[in-house]
């Protein structure tokens, strides 16, 4: 049945936000108060995928508190969720054996700053929006932008519940409602699904350069006593990535014994054999790291991709009737490994800039474009942020010992004032070499006590898919993944999904590619790596994926 020919149910809004992230959060309350101080009502609604708040969220996670001071000032008093304050940073390069203590660089210094867990502050901060009158609906996917007939974004529609993998409804069809706002927020986070739409309609990106990423990986390990330092945050670069690869670890210790540890690679990786995953399982058997976890156990784990772009690869940020927040725009600073505080001000920015144009009058079709966002961004502190760490990403295109001369150059001597804005190395997929030229891995077995395989680790992220849905992993040619991706590159798919999701099988004298997207922790990896560009992800059913409790 074609979406054209169901009869659908709207509801109308001043304001549409797509993601209860802290981006979306942060707008929604930003306009509330906006409109509280202005005498004036305003309608908003934030609609996001997971199953509740916080759901589908995955970050490191420590906290600059600058943005959410300044959108809450009573945070301490009103109780949020930050309680473990950084008391120490460590930086340090491995080798296979032994670890060198590095200087700590004004990037990486934290005085101030909280080790979290961003789905529990995100829960908090939903809490906050809803006292003021925010509406708030998990378990609800985007899965359209609505357009007018001037091309200008009207609104969005949730997806169908109750489809089966035929295509056809299912005794239990519910259909997806139209929701139309006077403004959309998209805070899908990095690669959301329409934010891409939207770039790609309105080639948002047409004056920037392409957007780079990263893998992280994540567990949390409730670790022996006495093992646990909290508020001691410490970084890793070096083994066991090769000098070419950019990435690194991170070790956050927590509260109650926790520690939450994780290992982040760049996706513009050159060798198609490199798996992320197994990179991350190496990197706990460290002589320096494995004592931290043993006689510990894991008690979570997850994935998701990262924009590292930066500045540069932002893309014009409004269009007629929408805005890109969050990191669905890129506003993450990588030289921090930080990007919550920058996700709150975008969306308190946006707020800020779609708030006066929600008074105008227009004919119900009609869109006004939030155009004072970008001016907004660039006289605020997170523009001169971004700007200061601009050049140093690029610069690891050189590889990890240019990287870091070039960064200590940025650092100590520039200071972030640069008069050359350097380049990124292109798009992630087109960096992937033939496996020809390329070096196989040989990763060790996992011992099921400090490593594990895939599929152990994807039940600890509590994945719920409806097994009878049209795949959300869509292929635009199923036939590429062998005739290419198989004989020119190895099937990297197998090896680049931290879920275990892409599995080459034999099936009487053929081999297939075979999808397990039940098993899928919506990382977006496979969307953005895979070397032809065969692989879109797309939003499944409401509700669907990771739940993480306290990633």
């Amino acid at each position: 049945m074609s979406s054209e020919a169901i009869e659908r149910d709207s509801m109308e809004y001043d304001v549409v936000i797509v993601g209860a992230g802290p981006a979306g959060l942060g707008a929604a309350i930003k306009l509330k108060q906006l409109a509280a101080a202005a005498g004036r009502e305003v309608s908003v609604c934030v609609v996001e995928k997971g199953a509740e708040v916080g759901a589908n969220i995955l970050s490191g996670a420590v906290i600059d508190p600058i943005a959410l001071t300044e959108l809450l000032p009573n945070w301490r008093q009103d109780g949020a969720p930050l309680t473990c304050e950084v008391r120490e940073d460590r930086i340090v390069f491995l080798t296979e054996q032994k670890s060198y203590k590095l200087p700590v660089t004004p990037c990486f210094q934290n005085h101030g700053n909280y080790i979290i867990s961003l789905g529990v502050l995100c829960r908090w901060l939903a809490e906050q929006a809803e006292a003021l009158g925010v509406e708030i609906y998990p378990g609800f996917a985007a899965a359209e932008l609505v357009y007018g007939n001037d091309g200008a974004v009207l609104g969005v529609m949730t997806g169908d519940m109750g489809v089966g993998k035929d295509g056809e409804p299912t005794g239990m069809f519910q259909a997806g409602m139209i929701l139309y706002g006077k403004q959309t927020l998209l805070a899908e986070g990095c690669r959301g699904s329409l934010s891409k739409q939207l770039i790609r309609q309105y080639a948002l990106d047409r004056d920037s350069q392409p957007q780079t990423y990263g893998i992280g990986i994540k567990e949390i390990w409730e670790v022996a006593p006495g093992k646990c330092q909290p508020g001691l945050v410490m970084h890793s670069t070096g083994w066991p990535l090769d000098m070419k690869t950019y990435g690194g670890s991170f070790l956050y210790h927590l509260e109650n014994n926790q520690v939450a540890v994780g290992f982040v690679v760049g996706l513009d990786y050159q060798n198609p054999y490199l798996s992320p995953f197994e990179e991350f399982q190496r990197f706990k058997t460290h002589p320096d790291i494995r004592p931290t976890f043993e006689g510990g156990r894991r008690i979570a784990y997850g994935a998701r991709a990262i924009s590292e772009g930066g500045l540069q690869s932002l893309p014009y940020l409004t269009v007629p009737g929408a805005a890109l927040i969050g990191d669905a725009a890129g506003f993450l600073n990588v030289p921090r490994i930080k990007g919550i505080h920058t996700a709150l001000k975008s969306g308190m920015l946006a707020a800020e800039a779609v708030f006066p144009v929600l008074a105008r009058e227009t004919e119900p079709s009609e869109r006004v474009e939030a155009a004072a966002y970008a001016g907004l961004f660039k006289q605020s502190w997170l523009y001169r942020e971004l700007h200061e760490v601009r050049n140093v990403r690029p610069s690891f295109k050189w590889g990890m010992l240019g990287g870091f001369a070039y960064t200590a150059l940025e650092q100590y001597v520039l200071k972030g004032r640069a008069p050359w804005t350097l380049k990124h190395h292109g798009s992630d997929h087109t960096a992937t070499k033939k496996a020809a030229v390329s070096r196989p891995i040989d990763y060790p077995k996992p011992d099921n006590v400090l490593t594990f395989d895939r599929l152990s680790s994807v039940f600890l992220a509590n994945i719920s898919h409806e097994e009878n849905q049209p795949d959300h992993l869509q292929l635009r040619n199923a036939q590429t993944m062998l005739t290419v991706n198989q004989r020119e590159y190895a099937s990297p798919e197998t090896r680049y999904c931290p879920a275990g999701v892409y599995e080459i099988v034999q099936e009487g004298r053929e081999e297939k590619l075979r999808i397990n997207a039940a098993n899928c922790v919506h990382c977006k990896t496979c969307d953005i790596k895979d070397p032809t560009q065969n692989i879109t992800w797309v939003c499944p059913q409401g509700g669907s994926g990771p739940n993480y409790s306290a990633m």
